[in-house]
């Protein structure tokens, strides 16, 4: 039987159980750092669909294992378990016709939900493969989750990781070029006082005005789109008051790690200037997602290509290949050939009212499947 035809009954038989798994995992809370209760549902989902080798790691990663015992090279098919949203009760969610309503739903649990499913078929079908596989729900992908638990993966398979998938995003896109980034907050300390009393004495928020002035005065790489913004300032007490204490949140972003590199090094020379000057100016990192390091780009070009070829076998409209920030940028940094590939329709994202077209499913369970394949003996 072709290929094309097997997926295409493997996705119509299974469409309902992908979307009675879509509705139970997508009530699951999941902020990043806290996704102990998804990563315990997922890793007893693997356990029930036969899979010998599944556990949770430190970062709260699900890790599912295949052949990778018997191959000194790894494939990893991704897909994150955590959402933007604190909340730790049941997330609400609602149905209308064919469009599933809820937090997190499309970014990233519709996703996660075909790569499950696309799991499945391996696992039922005892599939040996040309490489390891692993099979992940990782945890901290969004916002200051800073990707530790891709980081994770990266720490314990090492140089054995050779191709990279994430699913993450709409049916449209396809990530190959990622968008670093480097977050910091900025605190100072000065004398203050009473704003008449001690007219003259050092003002924290003057200082911080001056560091955001100077940081605004840098002149970004020009080899790749390079950006920087204040985000978030904080400080002082009254009108009465000269300011103790003011902060600020700080960030860069490029998709290429020497623009970053850059960035820091100017970013650094300021700091260091104004507590060479006697200010009480201290920095802690937020957050680093990093750019794109060296690698064969021709090949990478022609590896990332036959994944949109097999992206359009199942999806006819026009394709997103612009640059983001995901899971994606930890291989892409260390020469890892990584595509992001979303596997939806839907929309909102990261809002309450996110939703998900379920019908999409059937092209996004096919996509994910058709990708494992290509592993397959």
């Amino acid at each position: 039987m072709e290929q094309e035809q097997i997926i295409k009954d493997y996705v119509d038989v299974h469409m309902q159980e992908a979307i009675e798994l879509l509705e139970r995992l997508g009530r699951i809370p999941a902020p990043s750092h806290h996704e102990e209760r998804r990563a315990e549902f997922c890793r007893q989902w693997f356990m029930e669909q036969g899979a010998e080798k599944v556990w949770i790691d430190e970062a709260k990663n699900v890790i599912c294992s295949v052949d990778c015992d018997k191959h000194e090279d790894i494939v990893v098919f991704m897909a994150h378990t955590d959402v933007v949203f604190p909340d730790t009760e049941e997330l609400p969610m609602r149905r209308e016709g064919e469009k599933l309503y809820a937090p997190g739903i499309g970014d990233d649990t519709a996703n996660l939900v075909n790569l499950m499913m696309a799991a499945k078929y391996f696992l039922s079908h005892k599939i040996s493969t040309k490489k390891g596989v692993l099979f992940v729900a990782n945890s901290c992908e969004e916002g200051l989750g800073n990707l530790d638990g891709c980081k994770e993966i990266f720490k314990c398979f090492g140089n054995r990781i050779t191709e990279f998938y994430s699913f993450d995003g709409y049916l449209s896109q396809c990530t190959s070029i990622p968008v670093g980034s480097y977050r910091y907050r900025i605190s100072v300390k000065a004398d203050g006082g009473h704003s008449y009393l001690d007219f003259g004495n050092e003002n924290a928020i003057h200082t911080i005005s001056s560091i955001i002035q100077k940081l605004y005065e840098v002149e970004v790489p020009t080899e790749e789109k390079t950006t920087y913004n204040v985000g978030f300032i904080e400080g002082g007490t009254t009108v009465n008051s000269i300011p103790q204490e003011a902060a600020f949140i700080y960030e860069y972003r490029s998709p290429s790690q020497e623009c970053l590199s850059e960035m820091e090094e100017k970013f650094n020379r300021i700091i260091s200037d104004f507590i060479s000057a006697g200010k009480d100016v201290n920095t802690e990192i937020l957050g680093i997602r990093p750019g794109k390091g060296k690698m064969n780009d021709e090949l990478f070009k022609a590896w990332t290509d036959s994944n949109i070829s097999t992206i359009k076998k199942y999806y006819d409209g026009p394709m997103d290949l612009q640059p983001y920030s995901t899971d994606g940028n930890i291989p892409l940094s260390r020469g890892v050939f990584a595509n992001t590939i979303g596997t939806i329709v839907g929309g909102e994202a990261h809002k309450r009212e996110e939703w998900v077209d379920l019908d999409s499913l059937t092209a996004g369970m096919s996509i994910a499947l058709d990708l494992m394949l290509k592993y397959t003996k």
